[in-house]
Protein backbone atom coordinates (compact mmCIF):
# COMPACT_ATOMS: atom_id res chain seq x y z
CA UNK A 1 0.00 0.00 0.00
CA UNK A 2 1.67 3.30 -0.70
CA UNK A 3 0.48 6.49 0.47
CA UNK A 4 -1.84 8.02 -2.22
CA UNK A 5 -3.75 4.51 -1.81
CA UNK A 6 -5.69 5.52 1.34
CA UNK A 7 -4.79 9.30 2.03
CA UNK A 8 -7.77 11.34 2.08
CA UNK A 9 -8.19 14.30 -0.45
CA UNK A 10 -9.50 17.68 0.33
CA UNK A 11 -13.16 17.55 -0.29
CA UNK A 12 -16.04 20.21 -0.05
CA UNK A 13 -17.92 19.85 2.87
CA UNK A 14 -20.94 17.82 3.17
CA UNK A 15 -24.14 19.65 4.04
CA UNK A 16 -24.38 19.21 7.53
CA UNK A 17 -20.78 19.83 7.98
CA UNK A 18 -21.40 22.91 5.76
CA UNK A 19 -24.35 23.60 8.37
CA UNK A 20 -22.67 22.81 11.51
CA UNK A 21 -20.07 25.46 10.54
CA UNK A 22 -22.71 28.44 10.21
CA UNK A 23 -23.20 28.83 13.74
CA UNK A 24 -26.58 28.45 15.63
CA UNK A 25 -29.25 27.06 13.87
CA UNK A 26 -33.16 26.04 14.46
CA UNK A 27 -33.32 24.64 17.88
CA UNK A 28 -34.71 20.93 16.32
CA UNK A 29 -31.49 20.78 14.75
CA UNK A 30 -29.37 21.74 17.39
CA UNK A 31 -31.07 18.95 18.98
CA UNK A 32 -30.68 16.19 16.28
CA UNK A 33 -27.16 16.90 16.79
CA UNK A 34 -26.97 16.08 20.13
CA UNK A 35 -29.28 12.69 20.00
CA UNK A 36 -26.77 11.82 17.55
CA UNK A 37 -23.66 12.91 19.46
CA UNK A 38 -25.20 10.80 22.14
CA UNK A 39 -26.04 8.11 20.35
CA UNK A 40 -22.77 7.49 18.63
CA UNK A 41 -21.32 7.61 22.68
CA UNK A 42 -24.15 5.29 23.69
CA UNK A 43 -22.93 2.34 20.79
CA UNK A 44 -19.22 2.71 21.55
CA UNK A 45 -20.11 2.39 24.99
CA UNK A 46 -22.37 -0.79 24.38
CA UNK A 47 -19.71 -2.84 21.78
CA UNK A 48 -16.60 -1.96 24.53
CA UNK A 49 -18.16 -2.53 27.83
CA UNK A 50 -16.81 -6.35 27.92
CA UNK A 51 -13.11 -5.47 27.00
CA UNK A 52 -10.89 -7.00 29.09
CA UNK A 53 -8.06 -4.37 30.54
CA UNK A 54 -6.67 -2.61 27.36
CA UNK A 55 -4.03 -0.50 25.75
CA UNK A 56 -4.27 1.78 23.26
CA UNK A 57 -1.56 1.94 20.39
CA UNK A 58 -1.55 5.57 18.28
CA UNK A 59 0.32 6.09 15.27
CA UNK A 60 0.18 6.95 11.51
CA UNK A 61 -1.68 5.10 8.84
CA UNK A 62 0.71 5.63 6.45
CA UNK A 63 3.57 3.27 7.29
CA UNK A 64 3.32 -0.24 4.87
CA UNK A 65 3.91 -3.36 5.86
CA UNK A 66 8.22 -4.17 6.19
CA UNK A 67 8.77 -0.77 7.27
CA UNK A 68 10.68 -0.40 10.71
CA UNK A 69 7.51 1.33 12.52
CA UNK A 70 4.93 -1.20 11.57
CA UNK A 71 7.15 -4.34 12.81
CA UNK A 72 7.86 -2.16 16.06
CA UNK A 73 3.91 -1.70 16.16
CA UNK A 74 3.25 -5.53 15.31
CA UNK A 75 5.96 -6.78 17.94
CA UNK A 76 4.19 -4.11 20.62
CA UNK A 77 0.84 -5.58 20.04
CA UNK A 78 1.97 -9.15 20.21
CA UNK A 79 3.96 -8.19 23.67
CA UNK A 80 0.73 -6.57 25.08
CA UNK A 81 -1.58 -9.49 24.07
CA UNK A 82 1.20 -11.90 25.57
CA UNK A 83 0.83 -9.71 29.15
CA UNK A 84 -2.65 -10.09 29.21
CA UNK A 85 -4.00 -6.47 27.90
CA UNK A 86 -6.49 -5.65 24.51
CA UNK A 87 -4.35 -4.01 22.40
CA UNK A 88 -7.24 -0.83 20.79
CA UNK A 89 -6.18 1.10 17.83
CA UNK A 90 -7.76 3.35 15.56
CA UNK A 91 -8.68 0.35 13.39
CA UNK A 92 -7.03 1.53 10.16
CA UNK A 93 -3.75 0.49 8.19
CA UNK A 94 -0.58 1.29 8.88
CA UNK A 95 0.79 1.38 12.53
CA UNK A 96 -3.16 0.60 13.32
CA UNK A 97 -3.11 -2.63 11.24
CA UNK A 98 0.40 -3.89 12.58
CA UNK A 99 -0.83 -3.26 16.51
CA UNK A 100 -4.15 -5.12 15.79
CA UNK A 101 -2.18 -7.88 13.85
CA UNK A 102 0.45 -8.68 16.52
CA UNK A 103 -2.42 -8.78 18.80
CA UNK A 104 -4.03 -11.07 17.27
CA UNK A 105 -0.82 -13.56 16.04
CA UNK A 106 -0.18 -13.38 19.98
CA UNK A 107 -3.67 -14.74 20.73
CA UNK A 108 -5.48 -11.18 22.34
CA UNK A 109 -8.19 -9.29 22.16
CA UNK A 110 -8.07 -6.86 18.92
CA UNK A 111 -9.95 -3.30 18.82
CA UNK A 112 -10.62 -0.91 16.30
CA UNK A 113 -12.26 2.45 16.69
CA UNK A 114 -12.46 3.76 13.18
CA UNK A 115 -13.44 6.99 11.84
CA UNK A 116 -15.70 8.02 9.19
CA UNK A 117 -13.08 10.23 6.52
CA UNK A 118 -13.85 12.08 3.38
CA UNK A 119 -12.60 9.16 1.48
CA UNK A 120 -13.40 5.75 3.30
CA UNK A 121 -11.17 4.48 5.71
CA UNK A 122 -11.83 1.01 6.13
CA UNK A 123 -10.90 -1.49 8.86
CA UNK A 124 -7.96 -3.60 9.23
CA UNK A 125 -8.40 -6.84 8.41
CA UNK A 126 -6.98 -7.55 12.06
CA UNK A 127 -10.00 -6.17 14.14
CA UNK A 128 -12.12 -8.78 15.97
CA UNK A 129 -14.38 -5.90 17.75
CA UNK A 130 -14.90 -2.80 15.84
CA UNK A 131 -16.22 0.38 15.96
CA UNK A 132 -17.13 3.12 13.12
CA UNK A 133 -17.50 6.87 14.73
CA UNK A 134 -18.28 10.06 12.27
CA UNK A 135 -16.86 12.21 15.43
CA UNK A 136 -13.61 12.61 16.13
CA UNK A 137 -13.93 13.69 19.79
CA UNK A 138 -16.30 10.58 20.63
CA UNK A 139 -13.27 8.22 18.83
CA UNK A 140 -11.05 10.14 21.10
CA UNK A 141 -12.95 9.55 24.26
CA UNK A 142 -13.27 6.03 23.46
CA UNK A 143 -9.63 5.06 22.68
CA UNK A 144 -8.93 6.99 26.13
CA UNK A 145 -11.57 5.73 28.30
CA UNK A 146 -11.00 1.77 28.45
CA UNK A 147 -6.60 2.10 28.40
CA UNK A 148 -4.48 1.23 31.30
CA UNK A 149 -1.60 3.13 29.31
CA UNK A 150 -0.72 4.48 25.66
CA UNK A 151 1.74 3.28 23.27
CA UNK A 152 2.61 5.99 20.67
CA UNK A 153 4.41 5.40 17.70
CA UNK A 154 5.43 8.11 15.02
CA UNK A 155 2.55 9.53 13.05
CA UNK A 156 1.79 13.00 11.94
CA UNK A 157 -1.02 15.18 13.18
CA UNK A 158 -3.44 13.41 14.32
CA UNK A 159 -1.00 11.53 16.14
CA UNK A 160 0.64 14.09 18.09
CA UNK A 161 -3.31 15.53 18.79
CA UNK A 162 -4.00 12.39 19.98
CA UNK A 163 -0.40 12.37 22.05
CA UNK A 164 -0.86 15.98 23.62
CA UNK A 165 -4.43 15.46 24.45
CA UNK A 166 -3.52 12.49 26.49
CA UNK A 167 -0.76 14.08 27.78
CA UNK A 168 -3.31 17.49 29.07
CA UNK A 169 -5.95 14.56 30.72
CA UNK A 170 -3.14 13.40 32.52
CA UNK A 171 -1.71 16.42 33.53
CA UNK A 172 -4.94 18.32 34.64
CA UNK A 173 -6.43 15.30 36.21
CA UNK A 174 -8.92 14.09 34.39
CA UNK A 175 -7.44 10.50 33.76
CA UNK A 176 -4.78 8.65 35.98
CA UNK A 177 -1.43 8.95 35.75
CA UNK A 178 -1.27 6.42 33.20
CA UNK A 179 2.10 5.49 31.07
CA UNK A 180 2.55 7.14 28.07
CA UNK A 181 5.02 5.63 26.33
CA UNK A 182 6.28 7.09 22.55
CA UNK A 183 8.50 4.23 20.46
CA UNK A 184 10.54 5.48 17.85
CA UNK A 185 13.72 7.56 19.86
CA UNK A 186 15.52 8.65 16.78
CA UNK A 187 11.81 9.71 15.44
CA UNK A 188 10.82 12.00 18.63
CA UNK A 189 14.08 12.89 19.83
CA UNK A 190 13.25 16.38 18.48
CA UNK A 191 10.12 17.17 19.58
CA UNK A 192 11.38 16.14 23.27
CA UNK A 193 14.51 18.37 23.07
CA UNK A 194 11.40 20.85 22.10
CA UNK A 195 9.47 19.98 25.48
CA UNK A 196 12.63 20.44 27.53
CA UNK A 197 14.41 23.57 25.34
CA UNK A 198 11.03 25.49 25.38
CA UNK A 199 8.28 23.85 27.58
CA UNK A 200 10.22 22.77 30.53
CA UNK A 201 13.12 25.54 30.64
CA UNK A 202 10.59 28.24 29.58
CA UNK A 203 8.57 26.84 32.30
CA UNK A 204 5.20 25.90 30.47
CA UNK A 205 5.52 22.98 31.80
CA UNK A 206 6.81 21.16 35.57
CA UNK A 207 9.03 18.79 35.55
CA UNK A 208 6.83 15.64 36.33
CA UNK A 209 4.75 16.52 33.26
CA UNK A 210 7.48 15.81 31.38
CA UNK A 211 8.55 12.20 33.55
CA UNK A 212 5.19 10.99 33.23
CA UNK A 213 6.83 10.01 29.00
CA UNK A 214 9.07 7.16 28.45
CA UNK A 215 11.02 7.24 25.42
CA UNK A 216 12.37 3.82 24.21
CA UNK A 217 13.00 1.62 21.12
CA UNK A 218 12.37 -1.47 23.37
CA UNK A 219 9.44 -4.16 23.13
CA UNK A 220 10.05 -5.73 26.52
CA UNK A 221 10.83 -2.19 27.73
CA UNK A 222 7.37 -0.74 26.95
CA UNK A 223 5.46 -3.88 27.64
CA UNK A 224 7.24 -4.43 31.68
CA UNK A 225 6.79 -0.61 32.07
CA UNK A 226 2.99 -1.35 31.26
CA UNK A 227 2.58 -3.78 32.95
CA UNK A 228 3.85 -3.00 36.04
CA UNK A 229 2.32 0.06 35.83
CA UNK A 230 -1.21 -1.40 35.81
CA UNK A 231 -0.72 -4.51 37.94
CA UNK A 232 1.32 -2.12 41.06
CA UNK A 233 -0.30 1.02 40.76
CA UNK A 234 -3.58 0.84 39.70
CA UNK A 235 -4.02 -2.71 41.42
CA UNK A 236 -5.04 -4.76 38.27
CA UNK A 237 -5.38 -8.01 38.62
CA UNK A 238 -6.29 -10.85 36.67
CA UNK A 239 -9.53 -12.22 38.07
CA UNK A 240 -10.69 -8.43 38.22
CA UNK A 241 -14.25 -8.24 38.03
CA UNK A 242 -16.02 -8.99 34.85
CA UNK A 243 -19.58 -7.83 33.93
CA UNK A 244 -22.23 -10.02 33.13
CA UNK A 245 -24.83 -9.00 30.19
CA UNK A 246 -28.07 -8.56 30.83
CA UNK A 247 -30.38 -9.65 28.13
CA UNK A 248 -33.25 -6.78 28.89
CA UNK A 249 -30.61 -4.64 27.52
CA UNK A 250 -30.03 -6.92 24.55
CA UNK A 251 -26.74 -7.74 25.82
Amino acid sequence: MTQQDWRPQATEPSDSERVFLEGPQERWWELWRILRIGLEFLRGFRRLHFLGPCVTVFGSARVPEGHPHYELARSVGAGLARAGFAVMTGGGPGVMEAANRGAREAGGPSIGCNIDLPEEQKPNRYVDTFVQFHYFFVRKVMLVKYSYAFVVLPGGFGTLDEVFETATLIQTGKIRDFPVVLMGKDFWAPLVDFMQRSLLEGEKIRPEDLERITVTDSTEEAVSLIREAALNRFGLTYAHRRHRRRRWLFE
